[in-house]
C-alpha cells in the first residue's frame, strides 16, 4: 500500500473512527482483531490502527514482531477465506504504530471462526455499521456473495408480490423482511429469497443499522 503521510494520519486522528476506520490502543485477542478484519473486508474496506486509542490518542506499540505475528495468525487460521491485508508499520511522533489495510473484498462472506460454548467451530459474519462491527443477519450474510465483482446481476420478473412490495416502499419508504412476510402472507424464508432476487437485480437495496436490515429503493 502507499505509505501514509504524516498530514494524512493527522486527518485521520482527528477525524476518528468511522464505517471505514478503527483503531485498537492494543491487540486484545486474536479472535477480535480477526473480528474486525472480517467486518471491513465484508463492507468497504478500510484501516486499522494498532497502538492508537478510540478517542485518536497516539500510545504506540511494544512489540512490532509479535503483534504482527498475531494478526497474521488471525487472519489466516481464524477468518474463512484470509483476506488479502497489508501490514504496514509507520512512525508518528517518535511513536510505532501498526496500519492494517483491508480491502473491498471480491471474495465475500469472509466469516470469523470461533469455538462456541459448547466446544464446537463455529462460523460467524461480521459487518461495518459506523463505527462498529456487528453481526451480520441471515439475509446479509447471503446477499454479501452476490456483491463480488465476477457475479453477474439476477433478471428476473414482476409479479403480484414485487408489485405490493413497490406500493410499500412507494408510501412507507423501507420495509423490513418481517413487514414483508405480513404485507404477502409468506413465510420468512420466501421474503428473504425475493428481497434478495430484487437487490440482485439492482431494484431494490438492502441498508443495515444498529438494529435491523430493511430494504427501500435504490436512490
Amino acid at each position: 500500500m502507499n505509505q501514509l503521510s504524516k498530514r494524512e494520519i493527522n486527518n485521520i486522528l482527528i477525524q476518528g473512527e468511522s464505517s471505514t476506520i478503527e483503531f485498537k490502543r492494543k491487540i486484545a485477542s486474536e479472535e477480535k482483531i480477526a473480528k474486525e478484519i472480517t467486518a471491513l473486508s465484508n463492507t468497504l474496506g478500510g484501516l486499522i490502527f494498532i497502538g492508537v486509542d478510540d478517542n485518536g490518542s497516539v500510545y504506540g506499540i511494544k512489540s512490532e514482531k509479535s503483534d504482527i505475528s498475531i494478526i497474521e495468525y488471525a487472519n489466516n487460521t481464524l477468518i474463512d477465506p484470509p483476506v488479502l491485508i497489508e501490514i504496514e508499520v509507520l512512525e508518528y511522533d517518535n511513536k510505532d504504530i501498526i496500519v492494517i489495510q483491508v480491502p473491498n473484498s471480491n471474495y465475500k462472506p469472509h466469516r470469523l471462526i470461533f469455538t462456541d460454548e459448547f466446544g464446537k467451530l463455529s462460523k460467524k459474519v461480521f459487518i461495518r455499521v459506523g463505527e462498529k462491527s456487528v453481526l451480520a443477519s441471515s439475509e446479509m450474510a447471503r446477499l454479501l456473495k452476490y456483491q463480488n465483482s465476477n457475479e453477474e446481476k439476477l433478471v428476473m420478473s414482476i409479479g403480484e408480490k414485487e408489485k405490493n412490495l413497490f406500493n410499500y416502499l412507494e408510501k412507507y419508504g423501507r420495509i423490513t423482511v418481517i413487514e414483508y412476510c405480513k404485507l404477502c402472507n409468506i413465510s420468512k424464508r420466501r421474503a428473504e429469497r425475493l428481497l434478495i432476487r430484487l437487490v440482485r437485480a439492482s431494484v431494490i437495496q438492502i441498508n443495515t443499522d444498529t438494529h435491523h436490515d430493511y430494504f427501500t429503493f435504490i436512490k
